[in-house]
């Protein structure tokens, strides 16, 4: 199970994020960036965001929401293309009128590295600096691409998962709270429909999803793993016959409730030292019902 190569959809997106830098002029000023004063025709333009506000509130979270950009992640030592959409924020304090909103893009046109998740951590700092904040966040989801062997043909194919990555920082540019999330498609059977029923069981796609509070970096792919193998059987972009008769049979040898999947990964989850906590849910899209069975699964205190 390796994940899809940074090649030809490289050079479509580009190099890292896909985009060439472009810098706005900036100045030092008490330790921070400040962008010069803009002019037309020789007349400075009143910078209206940075006056004084007079209100007395503080804005928890303001910036930009849902902007796609072309990225290139690492993770487990391979480098992936693929194209994520993100949610910057930080929080302004009452006396300032607004944030300077360009600086948010201006940081993912800055950004000349692919990103793994130790990086992402060192992002929110420089974020901040930018901004001249003291607290914020970055949301970043983006599908990533795993390429698969079949069971039995070993025929490859690409099964796509979602992925996210969040960042928070109050106060301390070196207590950075990260935490990533994977949705993992599945197979479950019935445990109860196999043992009633003379011959069959009904089984159905499910959706198990892990969510984690890390003190360190952990590959995507392991995530993915502990998903799979908490299910019935795993799922796959492109199976022949040979392998579908496998992945039947699995299942039907390996029957679990919705409770038994978060309860599986609960506890893979459970005695990894690098996750601090964690919520785990699985979803079965029931294939004899018009509703869907749910369970979850929680440790620790996770960061807002």
């Amino acid at each position: 199970m390796e994940p899809v190569a940074a090649d030809s959809v490289a050079n479509t997106l580009g190099t890292d994020w896909g985009v060439a830098a472009t810098e706005a002029p900036l100045v030092q000023s008490a330790g921070r960036q400040e962008a010069k004063p803009q002019s037309a025709g020789g007349r400075a333009l009143p910078d209206v965001q940075s006056t004084i506000d007079h209100r007395g509130l503080r804005v928890d979270a303001v910036g930009i929401k849902d902007i796609r950009y072309p990225i290139n992640v690492r993770s487990g030592g391979n480098t992936t293309p693929t194209v994520a959409t993100l949610t910057m924020t930080v929080g302004l304090p009452a006396t300032s009128k607004g944030t300077h909103m360009s600086r948010f893009v201006e940081i993912l046109e800055e950004q000349s590295q692919a990103l793994s998740l130790e990086d992402f951590r060192t992002f929110i700092p420089a974020m901040l600096r930018k901004l001249d904040a003291r607290s914020g966040e970055v949301e970043m989801r983006f599908p990533y691409f795993i390429r698969k062997a079949a069971p039995v043909s070993g025929v490859q194919s690409l099964l796509d998962y979602e992925v996210s990555w969040t960042g928070r920082c109050d106060g301390n540019p070196d207590n950075v709270a990260l935490r990533m999330k994977v949705s993992v498609p599945a197979t479950s059977l019935c445990p109860c429909s196999k043992e009633i029923s003379a011959y069959g069981a009904h089984n159905q796609r499910s959706c198990i999803s892990i969510d984690t509070e890390v003190s360190e970096a952990i590959p995507i792919q392991d995530l993915v793993r502990m998903a799979e193998r908490g299910a019935s059987c795993e799922v796959y972009g492109l199976l022949k016959r040979q392998d579908e008769k496998f992945v039947t049979e699995r299942a039907y040898d390996n029957p679990k409730f919705v409770e038994d999947l978060v309860r599986d990964v609960a506890l893979a989850l459970d005695v990894d030292p690098r996750v601090k906590a964690f919520v785990v849910e699985a979803e079965n899209f029931e294939s004899i019902h018009n509703h869907s069975a749910f369970a979850r699964i929680s440790r620790g205190r996770m960061s807002s």
